[in-house]
């Protein structure tokens, strides 16, 4: 079943705010790979003009997609979960997340496509700041494979 054209556009309550830990940003570094001190000292990130540790770019996915939950639970818009798999992940900055930033997630669904019988679904979540200034926009675009035809009986 197609999903509903008529949600594009919708946006749905802000998140409860996420404090980003110093050790989360080291953990989620770490995970990745990427040993850019910027991450994990400091001294280091002070030394770049930031108030504390930032966070890797990608580090942010992990409060958007947790916010688009609230899209993907909406029982109206009719996705089906269990046939969904990851399509596209972007990002645009305003400035980097810091250890300490307490942000919120609000979440629109920009676009509803069917192609070959598939549902994608593109989710932006717009991240603020407690001062409510911008922080980053993701994109998270989500694929809900079509279904497979229903075998024969003999």
């Amino acid at each position: 079943m197609a999903l509903d054209q008529s949600f594009v556009g919708r946006s749905y309550p802000p998140t409860d705010p996420y404090e980003v830990g110093r050790e989360k940003i080291r953990e989620f570094a770490e995970a990745v790979g990427d040993a850019n001190p910027a991450y994990t000292d400091s001294e280091a990130a002070k030394a770049l003009g930031h108030p504390d540790v930032i966070a890797p770019p990608t580090f942010v996915f992990a409060i958007t997609f947790k916010a688009a939950g609230q899209v993907i639970q909406d029982p109206q818009l009719g996705l089906d979960y269990s046939r969904v798999v990851h399509g596209d992940q972007k990002f645009a900055y305003t400035r980097p997340v810091h250890a300490g930033d307490r942000l919120t997630v609000t979440s629109t669904i920009e676009a509803v496509k069917s192609l070959a019988g598939n549902d994608i679904l593109d989710v932006r979540g717009d991240v603020h700041d407690e001062a409510g200034e911008h922080v980053v926009t993701a994109w998270t675009k989500l694929v809900a494979r079509a279904a497979e035809p229903a075998a024969e009986e003999a």
